[in-house]
């Protein structure tokens, strides 16, 4: 199952709904999805937490243009820009969406209840001040597509070689990963989007998938000490690609919009 950030749908739907190119009512059943309800929490002059549709609305008057996404995980603060306060918010839930155009960040809080099978999820969004200055260690789309290719090959040997086929299906993930830039007809992103950000985004989140499908089986084949840690060095520099690749795509439509205003 490919996966995807509830950072990632807010940002790149806010970003079609704020381009004029899908309704507000559209998009924020898109960024909504299979949770219950998604509210927006510490929005300047509103007092209590509102809808997405409102939340976007207020957004935009008070002057975003655009979403960009933050994916940090320890040690990497992957599109943040602090300041400290939101970057350890963001730390913690491991995900966040910075507004471009005006300081302020969400960062969403997650909360479900009910049975397996029938968990509701709500979401919060906790609006809170960011700085303004450029993201943390986010490359260009061509300069992610390069390096997810890069990345998997490298890893896609050393897994191999350490016999991690031997324990299911991820040498064979791996490949169709490699292969998925060239896979046509589902919709990743929303409207607006550049089909390369598409591209690199597909490609991002199934190397997520074998990252999942190679942790989840644990060490497969690989028996010795020194073979898991080669498999654990190779994952890492997989994951961190993949996370920055991800960035990149739902932030392409804000950095195409600001490079044609130069």
């Amino acid at each position: 199952m490919l996966t995807e950030p509830r950072s990632g749908r807010l940002a790149a739907w806010g970003n079609a709904l704020l381009a004029g190119l899908v309704s507000p009512d559209e998009a924020a059943l898109a960024i909504v999805g299979d949770d219950a309800v998604h509210r927006v929490a510490g929005l300047p002059d509103e007092p209590a937490p509102v809808g997405l549709t409102l939340a976007l609305g207020r957004l935009r008057a008070l002057g975003a243009t655009g979403l960009r996404v933050a994916l940090p995980a320890p040690g990497h603060p992957l599109g943040l820009s602090g300041p400290p306060e939101f970057n350890t918010r963001a730390l913690d839930a491991e995900e966040a969406v910075i507004c471009y155009g005006t300081a302020l960040g969400l960062v969403p809080e997650v909360s479900e209840a009910g049975p397996e099978g029938d968990v509701h999820v709500e979401v919060v969004w906790h609006c809170l001040a960011v700085r303004e200055a450029p993201p943390a260690d986010v490359p260009s789309l061509g300069e992610a597509e390069r390096e997810l290719a890069e990345a998997l090959r490298e890893a896609t040997e050393v897994l191999t070689r350490l016999d991690v086929a031997a324990s299911g299906p991820v040498a064979e993930a791996a490949i169709d990963a490699y292969r998925a830039r060239a896979e046509r007809g589902r919709e990743v992103l929303a409207p607006g989007y550049p089909p390369r950000a598409v591209r690199v985004l597909e490609l991002a989140q199934r190397i997520g998938t074998l990252i999942a499908l190679a942790s989840e089986n644990g060490h497969g084949g690989a028996v010795s000490a020194a073979e898991m840690a080669a498999r654990t060095q190779a994952l890492r520099p997989v994951e961190r690609t993949a996370r920055r690749a991800q960035v990149a795509a739902y932030n392409s439509m804000v950095e195409e919009r600001e490079r044609g205003m130069r």
